[in-house]
Formats: C-alpha cells, structure tokens, sequence
C-alpha cells in the first residue's frame, strides 16, 4: 500500500475520531452507517501499520455506539437501553434491541403524518444499517479472536430478523420493512429495499461461519432458520441497479460470498456469478450515463465512493482469480464476469482522485456530509479492512 494512501486514511480517521467525540471530549456524534465503516477502517490501520492502538480505537467505537445508539436519544422521555433491558443486562447484550440510526431529528410519533423529506432526518432504525454494524462487529471477531463480538451480531442478527420482516396480509413471501421505529414495534416506512434480503442473507451466512471458525462461539442465537428464511427472500432477476452506491454494495456482496465460498463457509457459487452478472449491467450503464462529469456541488460523495469500495472488491477478485486458477469459487461464468468487471476498475480510481482534491471538498455538498464522507473515503483508500475477512482457521 502507498504511503501517500495510508497517510491520507490516518489523516481523515484521526480527524473524524476528534470530531465526533472518539477521541476526544467533544459530545458523541454517532451514525450507525458511519460508525461500522470506521470501525472496519480502525481496523485495518492496527494491521497496516501494527500499531495497536487503532484496534483499541475500534473496540472504543464499538462501545462508544452502543451506549449511545443502543440507548434512547436525550431528548425522549424514554430512558436507558432501547431494548427495556435493565442496566446490568444491558451491558452484556447492548445490541439486543436493535440500534438507532442516529438522525438528528427525533423519530415520527404515532399521531405525526408521514413527511417524505422530513422522514430522512428522523431517527429510527434501519435493517441495512444494522447489517453493516453486524459486519463491523464481525470483522473484530475475526480480527481479534474475541467471540463476544461476533455473538453481539448476531443477537442483534436475530432481533431484527424477527422485527423486520413480516408477511403481508393478503399473503405472499416474507418482506422486511424498510424503517422501524426505536423501540421496533411499528414500521415508519413500510417498502423494501431492493437489496435487502440480499445484504441479509450474505451477513447471516458470514456470522454463522465466523461462530463455527472459532473455538469458543461464546454461545448465542444460531441463526440457521433465520437465514434459510431470508434466503427464500432473495429475487434474483430483480438485482440489478445503477445506482452507484447500491452498484458498490452489490460488488462488496459479490466478494464477500466469493470468500465464504473459499474458506467453506458458503456452498452456492451460483449466487456469486449473479451478482457478477447484475453488476456488470449496472456499470454498463452507469459509464456511459456522465454522472462523473458533474462538477462537485451536483454530486454525493458517499454514494460515489461505495461505487469505489466496491470496485476494490472487484480488484482484489481478480487477483485472487490470479494467485490461483484451481479454487471452487471461480467458475468459468466467474471468471468471464470479473474479466469484463475489471475494465470498470479505473472508474473507482477516478472517483477516488476526484474527492481526494482538496478543491472538490470545499463544496457546502461535503461539508454537510463531512463525517460520512471522509470515512468512506478513507475506506477506499485502505478498503481492506472492510472488504476482506480474515479466516480464522
């Protein structure tokens, strides 16, 4: 890794540490999006650098999320653990009632009538946010050995799982809501992302085969109908996006499974070549589509960056296609796919050197977006971290 990359990551993950109260003694400014990608970053600095201090700074996060994202907001006549758990059990299960998104507002009351554009700045809880703390949490079990956090994933795994999703009245296949309120008793938003079922599965199958990996799974729920359930959800024709942050999330998915595939935790590889397939379209058409031509105050950084973050994913594919030609993971579809994805590889590189000029952060578009974005542009810069899971056999 470049010394300019590894400097520029420590250099944002610092700032944001200071920023938000990690570090320092300012006031907590957690976001549970944000928080799991930095959590992933701190990581991979402690293993880049082998300075401990940076996987102290991730346990520090983790801590730091849970006690006030698994708490009720200081404004709320609610006190204490979201989840009603008394302080003592609170403390060994803080991810047994969810955790909140972290919006600056507080989340629509019951008697409140929905406001699609106030809605976005309403605390709540979202599953695919929940999702990335999972693999956040996850990615310290297999970083540092220690069980709890990966059985704090998946309590937080099986919470939602039976929280979330529902089936219709009419009848039908199993859905999840898109937004729940704090205390997930009622749906604030009732769609589904279109790749929820999707990011659900993938992270269910990765906590499962993190917990058998270790030597001592700390106990904890096993998740097994869960993630047959969620599997049922998956439409596999219905992927495809060009949007470039769910483009990035796809590519992210598609490695993770390529990697469970490889350390045995995952047995399909028919799912990876259709995230394969369904990226590609994306990309296809997202190049062509001058989105990047825009000037700064006309784009989101974050979103963009995803797209980045992903596209490393694809980068690191192909070159664990080439260290070994004969691995079970990489069929011929695979490979014909990540041969025709790994054109699409400078696309992130651009992104990438757009947002590190430093002009094209001065933008009121960034700034309102700070935290979030320099995060993930940390994440592109030392992607590792969040991209690959060490095994732990």
């Amino acid at each position: 890794m470049p010394d300019s990359r590894l400097r520029e990551a420590i250099e944002l993950m610092t700032g944001f540490a200071e920023r938000t109260g990690l570090s320092s003694e300012r006031p907590q400014q957690r976001y549970l999006w944000t928080d799991a990608f930095a959590v992933c970053n701190f990581l991979c600095l402690s293993r880049t650098t082998g300075e401990k201090r940076y996987t102290n700074l991730a346990m520090r996060l983790v801590g730091r999320v849970h006690h006030t994202l698994g708490r009720h907001r200081g404004d709320d006549s609610r006190k204490g653990w979201i989840s009603g758990l008394s302080e003592r059990e609170g403390e060994d299960h803080p991810t047994r009632g969810g955790l909140r998104i972290g919006k600056e507002l507080p989340e629509r009351s019951p008697d409140q009538a929905f406001d699609e554009r106030l809605e976005w700045d309403r605390d709540g809880q979202y599953f695919h946010y929940l999702t990335k703390w999972m693999h956040a949490l996850d990615q310290l079990t297999r970083s540092t050995g220690k069980p709890h956090f990966n059985v704090w994933a998946r309590e937080l795994a099986e919470t939602a799982y039976h929280t979330f999703t529902y089936i219709p009245p009419a009848g039908g296949p199993r859905r999840i809501y898109w937004k729940m309120s704090i205390d997930l008793k009622r749906p604030l938003i009732f769609f589904m992302g279109q790749h929820d079922p999707l990011d659900v599965y993938i992270t269910y199958v990765q906590l499962r085969s993190t917990a058998a990996g270790l030597q001592q799974a700390g106990g904890g729920p096993e998740l097994k109908d869960e993630t047959r359930q969620v599997q049922a959800m998956i439409l596999e024709t219905d992927l495809g996006t060009v949007d470039p942050l769910g483009l990035g999330g796809l590519l992210i998915d598609a490695y993770r499974v390529e990697q469970l595939l490889r350390q045995g935790g995952m047995a399909d590889p028919h799912l990876l070549e259709t995230l394969l397939a369904a990226s590609l379209a994306g990309l296809q058409y997202y190049a062509a589509s001058g989105e990047l031509q825009l000037p700064a105050e006309h784009r989101l950084a974050f979103r963009e960056l995803g797209l980045a973050i992903g596209l490393h994913a694809v980068r690191l594919m192909g070159e664990a296609a080439n260290r070994d030609r004969t691995q079970s993971s990489m069929t011929d579809g695979v490979r014909l796919q990540l041969r025709k994805l790994m054109q699409y590889v400078p696309i992130g590189e651009r992104i990438e050197s757009f947002w590190r000029t430093p002009e094209h952060r001065r933008s009121l578009i960034w700034s309102e977006h700070r935290d979030i974005n320099e995060v993930m542009l940390a994440t592109s810069l030392v992607p590792e971290g969040f991209l690959v899971l060490p095994s732990l056999y």
